[in-house]
């Protein structure tokens, strides 16, 4: 029994279609591997420069021990022992207003971009009297001696420390690194003069810090009033973390933002009592590693903004590679139509070689994509794919006008695939309505058809 020719001619379509599969998922290996070497390109420059930037402080703290004799035995056993307890006050600002500018200055690794920053802010902090840094005995008659209080700013990488001022009261304070305290030990810290630590009508501080960092900064919002005013010329920004902003300007050149946090809103003040963690966010402005030499404490809460990129031409090349199947399947099935309607014959190579075009399209967005706006990138290679199937087709269907038809239906689809990676959101709709016109328009089509006769043998006819 002799198969028919068609059977013949789906099964070496099937096989084509799954040789289209494999060199599509080769390419979103390709797409994948390039991606990683990007994160890598952003990691070197976080390892060299400074990386993603969370800001706490300013705050005050003072180091305290407490001594005391415990006697024990009696008579000539009778001895003395010494007990010692060691604790660190800390007083949180009862306001804090930050006003800080954000400055992108990207960065290359070979091809691959990274968006690093410099930003300056100067914070003003206030303080009601510092009852809380005068410490309470615990035991009667014991000795008790604290450090100087210290003014500390605790950010996550140090290393992006520019340039910091400490002012109180006119003067400008000596900055010193590190910050003396034992969960965060990253940044700098100023101790404070005699003539404001007794003080009973608080304490007003200005410090002023020029920061680096890369992709991403966040700030924790430990005073009982904290207000944060941001201005950066990125025009994409990711807001995140616990707290949106409570306004936002979003601008062609750039963007502006204010946070105000209460006390009552946050934990972020318990949280830096109790040692939790100084954490980073990440390149969407979710949280990342805490920054802490006392891991399990969790993370103080926080609010950050985010550098993004939004047109990722690794990420979009991904999903325009998902369409990929959906592309050939259609274009496959306008080839087919055409057979059954023009009565032509289109050999399995010629589909392979019509598929190997639209598969090379998707490598040629990704090569491009690097080197050129991801704009541009699709329109040059969705330019050349178009004129090359539109010359063959030419040949392919008999003619210049069937061939510029199929041309223009190809670059329809290329049209729509655009269309559906700009609208993230609607893609799913958008595609599902495209794939029931395809399907509606081959029942018209092909309503009339006779599927028996066109399956039976040539010794049947």
């Amino acid at each position: 029994m002799k198969t028919h020719p068609l059977v013949g001619k789906a099964l070496a379509i099937g096989v084509i279609v799954a040789l289209m599969m494999l060199a599509l998922g080769q390419i979103g290996h390709l797409v994948d591997e390039r991606q990683a070497r990007s994160l890598e390109a952003q990691r070197s420059v976080e390892q060299s420069q400074a990386g993603r930037q969370a800001l706490l402080g300013p705050v005050l703290h003072s180091h305290c021990t407490e001594q005391w004799e415990i006697l024990s035995g009696e008579g000539k056993e009778r001895k003395s022992t010494t007990e010692k307890r060691e604790f660190l006050l800390i007083a949180i600002p009862r306001q804090l207003s930050v006003q800080a500018g954000v400055t992108m200055e990207p960065l290359h690794r070979g091809l691959f971009k990274v968006n690093a920053y410099a930003t300056r802010a100067n914070m003003l902090a206030q303080w009601a009297p510092l009852s809380s840094l005068r410490p309470q005995r615990e035991h009667a008659g014991s000795r008790l001696a604290c450090a100087p209080p210290i003014l500390m700013v605790a950010v996550s990488d140090a290393r992006g420390i520019r340039q910091a001022r400490v002012q109180i009261g006119g003067d400008t304070l000596p900055v010193s690194a590190g910050t003396l305290h034992s969960s965060h030990p990253r940044g700098f810290h100023a101790q404070l003069p005699e003539t404001v630590r007794d003080a009973d009508t608080g304490l007003a501080a200005e410090v002023t810090l020029e920061l680096v960092g890369t992709a991403a900064l966040s700030v924790t919002p430990v005073a009982s009033d904290t207000r944060v005013q941001l201005n950066a010329n990125w025009p994409h920004p990711s807001f995140g973390g616990n707290f949106l902003p409570l306004t936002r300007e979003l601008r062609d050149d750039g963007f502006s933002a204010v946070w105000q946090v209460s006390s009552l809103a946050t934990t972020a003040p318990a949280d830096f009592a109790r040692g939790a963690a100084l954490c980073t966010p990440d390149a969407s402005g979710g949280e990342a590693e805490p920054r802490t030499n006392q891991p399990g404490l969790g993370c103080i809460e926080a609010f950050n903004v985010a550098f993004i990129d939004p047109v990722n031409p690794y990420s979009l090349s991904d999903r325009a590679i998902k369409y990929g199947l959906l592309f050939i399947g259609l274009t496959f099935v306008a080839v087919g139509m055409v057979e059954v309607m023009r009565r032509l014959r289109v050999h399995p190579i010629q589909y392979l070689l019509v598929g190997s075009a639209l598969s090379i399209f998707f490598l040629l967005l990704l090569s491009l994509s690097e080197h050129l706006a991801f704009d541009l990138s699709y329109a040059a290679a969705s330019g050349v794919c178009v004129a090359l199937l539109t010359f063959y087709a030419r040949h392919l269907l008999g003619g210049w006008r069937p061939g510029t038809l199929f041309g223009a239906g190809v670059a329809a689809l290329y049209g729509v695939l655009y269309v559906l990676l700009q609208m993230e959101q609607t893609a799913l709709v958008i595609g599902s309505v495209l794939l029931f016109a395809v399907l509606a328009g081959v029942m018209v089509l092909t309503r009339r058809v006779d599927w028996y006769r066109l399956m039976r043998s040539p010794a049947e006819v």
